[in-house]
């Protein structure tokens, strides 16, 4: 229903010093194009792509593309899709913001922003491997219904590392979590030696944050924040 997922959009106000974090991390630069006036990066690992605006917006917001976007909307209308925001000028890129239940922003655009990472091409992250965006909701049923809507599957609640509801998609997993556990939205990696990698992050002065998810333990999980407060969660991986 939203299209093929293209990033995770989030606002920065210093775009030259989010970039140089993730970087750090092991993260590559994409190409991008002249789609937006304002500065713009785009940041993968494989996995996740991380779109970098210096601009005032929401953030984070999932983003998707859908092709003839204005000839979509009566489509996502009769779905109950409702936009907030609605761009579908003649001399800009078309795009959409809704809101899900839970007040967490996604994006549509009628056209890539950047180009996709040549085929092959794998890099590996101090993280480990992005797994899925994790979003506090209040109501997981109001936003699953949503996100059902939009083409995702919810699976079987599950305990680990805090209690949480996955969803799956063909480019994107997302879970749930109840603000009691945490009140923001979380990157979340499976890292295979997360000692390893606290120990480099140490090294090289990159800080750990003061909070963790309620319940985690601080000797197998670690929470980072970015310049830009994006938050990125190691936990060791779910099979072990």
């Amino acid at each position: 229903m939203f299209g093929r997922f293209l990033e995770i959009a989030v606002a920065t106000a210093d775009i030259a010093a989010s970039v140089l974090f993730y970087e750090r991390l092991g993260f590559t630069q994409l190409i991008t194009s002249d789609a937006w006036s304002h500065r713009y990066g785009v940041l993968t690992d494989s996995r996740l792509q991380l779109g970098l605006h210096e601009r005032d917006m929401p953030s984070p917001s999932v983003t998707f593309v859908l092709p003839e976007l204005a000839r979509s909307m009566t489509r996502m209308r009769a779905a109950q899709f409702e936009p907030e925001v609605t761009c579908l000028g003649e001399d800009a890129l078309h795009q959409v913001r809704l809101r899900d239940p839970g007040g967490h922003s996604v994006t549509l655009l009628e056209a890539r922003t950047y180009s996709p990472a040549p085929p092959g091409i794998a890099v590996e992250s101090i993280c480990g491997y992005f797994s899925h965006l994790s979003l506090p909701e209040q109501d997981f049923e109001a936003a699953r219904e949503f996100w059902e809507r939009a083409g995702f599957v919810a699976l079987a609640a599950e305990d680990q590392p805090f209690p949480h509801l996955p969803l799956t998609s063909d480019h994107l997993d997302l879970a749930f979590h109840q603000r009691r556990t945490f009140d923001a939205p979380l990157l979340v990696f499976e890292c295979a030696d997360v000692a390893s990698s606290l120990t480099q992050l140490q090294q090289w002065d990159i800080p750990l944050s003061k909070e963790l998810p309620r319940g985690l333990d601080r000797k197998q999980h670690a929470l980072i924040e970015s310049p830009e407060g994006t938050l990125l969660l190691l936990m060791p991986p779910r099979d072990q």
